[in-house]
């Protein structure tokens, strides 16, 4: 599987986003996870919660530090993946299928207009390296 797979849009922040009719599915990048090392823990937020695009949605704590992750679009939440209780490692091991986080119902889809493309996102990872 490609680092960044074609299907899926991307944010600055370093999510993606897999838009599935009035739902989306959200976690982490490739390039995210293998940023913050080995993920220890994960903190999602409760099913039904409302947020919107931009708020924080929970933590991603690895043994190197503690990163926030954020809302792509503005949703609530329909399911969680329970299964990073246990397995947080997931989320380093396959980020855009077991290590899936959170699908949401999408409640503004003009707000997906701004996430990048798969070429979008490479683009900006490389103009952002030192």
């Amino acid at each position: 599987m490609a680092d960044y797979p074609d299907n899926l849009l991307y944010t600055k922040d370093h999510e993606w986003v897999r838009v599935d009719g009035t739902s989306a599915t959200v976690g982490i990048t490739h390039f995210a996870q293998a940023e913050l090392g080995d993920i220890v823990y994960v903190e999602l937020p409760k099913v039904g919660e409302k947020l919107a695009q931009n708020d924080s949605f929970g933590s991603v704590e690895s043994v190197k530090a503690v990163s926030e992750i954020f809302m792509p679009i503005s949703g609530a939440i329909e399911k969680v993946n329970e299964a990073l209780n246990d397995s947080p490692e997931h989320v380093n091991n396959d980020p855009y299928g077991e290590g899936w986080m959170i699908t949401l119902k999408i409640e503004n889809p003009s707000e997906i207009d701004a996430l990048m493309s798969a070429a979008e996102y490479e683009d900006f990872l490389s103009e952002n390296r030192n």
